[in-house]
């Protein structure tokens, strides 16, 4: 005796769907039922797991009517015999379809609720009634999905495509966010009854989407993303997108993760979230009030050390040295799929700007986020550059220092342990305009390998209640994740002495000082505030910064170095007595304004610059001060 044939899933289902329809025939009168159920039964057996049709008559608990009028529905479309009996069964040859009134009539156990939409048939929108003639005449038509899953073939609603996208699985993933998705796992496991929706909230987006994707593989089952803002308005629209949702998470064993990038849409989400029942992922900035039994975790960016394990991790074969590593981990603040993407663009080793490959992967976001608040500034100022006492350049020196090691004090020697509060390394610069201040960070962001940003104080502040603690998180948030440095130049009509409280402006004023005090002293970057008038600042802001670097008036040395550093190599030069030249009180910034505007007027008369030229562009400066250099500064210098 032959061992009976083995087939494959797909193969065995499509015969069973064959056998079904054999059996619904004789239902119609054609053919022995008894012989036909013995057949499916036999057919069943044969099958190496359930059936399409008995997996959906499971989930969705129907009866054995809603299963048989779903196989109707679905037999008139691939069995042309069925399609004829029905259509003999109703007396009118010209309508070749399933019926409610023919179902009731041929098929066992039948009941009136089937149809109902309260029913899984119309509520799951398993199936569709034609109902121009009436429920019991009309026509009954499957879903093509859902006949398409019948069929042995299982996707995602073309539908919902537009909308709904598969997650890929987490990748690289820092060590923090995979206990909080394990956790997670236990505490779902841990309840009896229906899940309870899981909430990430906090700052690092693709953290949460990594977490949200391990939970739902080690419950075993796929995820599929929905943006919040992707979801309609319209009740009646909600209603159908949870609707096909329930269907597919049912036919696909999938769970839904919903991204939120703010707060808006609150009560579209709440009424959709209220409409959906299995596993459901929630991740934004915070986290939404939509369930009492929701379970909720905090999912931040890693912390320094976890970003030094990331991009070692990312790295890899590349060896990269632990000075690389540690300078990315400490200067950046970016999620795992950042670091992941941006780990391939880094040279391991030999390179002299081990940065610029990341800022180049990350400066576009960040400029796009900060708008128009902040500009960004190439910085190619050298040591060399900057003409500054030695007490002064030792001190910047020193916050170069603190930038570069600040992972190895307060996190590998334990410094951050004792609080969060003042990890951030806020600067002052005060100094007469034209001194280096500027130019001052400007060496610091080149020498660093880090971007550098003027803030625009005139597009921060606001009159508006609010608004200038929004532009300020703006442009904070943007920056910590690239380690920017941020440059609030002239700060002082923003950090200027808190003021008494005589009405609500003043109050709010000082709310607005509080909150940048606070992110200040949280920032992870280097901020550097300049002044002209550092006896205008609050005290509250001297406790908050790190280093104070006065930039004086320079003496009559510092002014010759400076003019004999500040032409180009290129520029043509004729008979300069730097000596006279530095007995002009001017400031670097000005005598860089004199060398340029000489310049000018050299290659206008199609000489070198000589002593001429710069007494005549040392005068169009002084005029901007409404001054003139004196007789004494000047003599000899024509």
């Amino acid at each position: 005796m032959n061992a009976p044939l083995v087939l494959d899933w797909t193969s065995a289902n499509q015969q069973l769907l064959v056998a079904e329809f054999a059996r619904l025939r004789t239902l119609l009168g054609d053919g022995d039922t008894t012989e036909a159920r013995r057949h499916v039964a036999d057919m069943a057996r044969q099958m190496p797991a359930p059936a399409a049709i008995d997996t959906l008559a499971t989930v969705f608990d129907l009866s054995v009517f809603e299963r048989d009028l779903l196989l109707l529905a679905v037999g008139v479309e691939m069995d042309a015999r069925l399609a004829a009996l029905c259509a003999q069964g109703q007396g009118q040859p010209q309508r070749p379809w399933a019926t409610f009134g023919l179902a009731m009539a041929a098929l066992p156990e039948p009941h009136w609720s089937a149809i109902t939409p309260v029913r899984p048939l119309r509520r799951l929108r398993l199936v569709d009634i034609d109902d121009g003639s009436g429920l019991s005449s009309g026509r009954v038509k499957v879903d093509e999905r859902v006949l398409h899953f019948i069929a042995g073939l299982n996707y995602l609603d073309h539908r919902l495509q537009a909308l709904i996208t598969a997650e890929p699985d987490s990748g690289l993933m820092d060590e923090t966010h995979r206990w909080i998705a394990q956790q997670a796992v236990r505490d779902l496991r841990s309840g009896s009854g229906a899940l309870p929706p899981v909430l990430l909230h906090g700052d690092d987006a693709d953290g949460q989407r990594d977490v949200a994707s391990l939970l739902a593989h080690e419950l075993g089952v796929a995820l599929y993303h929905l943006r919040a803002r992707d979801v309609p308005e319209a009740a009646h629209e909600q209603a159908s997108l949870a609707s096909l949702w329930q269907r597919e998470a049912a036919l696909l064993g999938a769970g839904l993760l919903l991204t939120r990038t703010d707060d808006a849409h609150g009560d579209a989400l709440v009424r959709l979230l209220a409409r959906i029942d299995g596993l459901l992922v929630v991740a934004g900035p915070t986290a939404p009030p939509i369930d009492a039994r929701a379970l909720s975790y905090r999912v931040d960016k890693p912390d320094a050390p976890g970003q030094r394990a990331l991009w070692r991790a990312a790295l890899g074969d590349t060896a990269a040295p632990s000075a690389l590593v540690d300078q990315l981990a400490s200067q950046y603040r970016l999620g795992s799929r950042t670091i992941a993407r941006s780990a391939a663009r880094v040279a391991p080793a030999g390179t002299p700007e081990p940065h610029a490959a990341v800022l180049r992967d990350l400066g576009r976001d960040t400029a796009t986020r900060m708008g128009t608040l902040a500009r960004r500034i190439d910085a190619r100022a050298t040591w060399d550059d900057l003409i500054l006492p030695e007490a002064q350049k030792r001190t910047l020196e020193q916050i170069a220092v603190h930038a570069r090691h600040r992972i190895t004090v307060q996190h590998d020697w334990g410094f951050a342990d004792k609080g969060g509060r003042g990890l951030g390394i806020a600067s002052l610069f005060s100094g007469e305009s034209g001194t280096g201040k500027t130019l001052a960070a400007e060496v610091l962001a080149n020498t660093l390998g880090l971007a550098l940003y003027r803030i625009d104080l005139s597009a921060i502040i606001s009159k508006y209640i609010g608004e200038t603690e929004k532009n300020l998180r703006t442009v904070f948030d943007a920056a910590e994740d690239v380690g920017a440095i941020l440059l609030f130049d002239e700060a002082d009509a923003l950090f200027g002495k808190r003021s008494e409280v005589k009405d609500s402006h003043d109050r709010y004023a000082n709310i607005e000082v509080s909150y940048l005090l606070q992110r200040m002293e949280a920032y992870r970057g280097l901020a550097i505030l300049t002044t002209n008038h550092k006896a205008a600042l609050d005290t509250a802001f001297s406790r908050r910064l790190r280093f104070v670097v006065h930039f004086p008036y320079p003496d009559a040395r510092q002014r010759e170095t400076i003019w004999r550093t500040t032409f180009p190599s290129g520029t043509p030069l004729q008979d300069l007595d730097y000596a006279k030249l530095a007995r002009l009180n001017a400031t670097g910034g000005n005598i860089r304004n004199i060398a340029l505007a000489a310049a000018f007027l050299a290659a206008e008369a199609g000489t070198a610059v000589g002593m001429a030229h710069l007494l005549r562009a040392a005068h169009v400066e002084a005029a901007k001060r409404e001054t003139a250099p004196s007789d004494a500064e000047t003599r000899g210098w024509t």
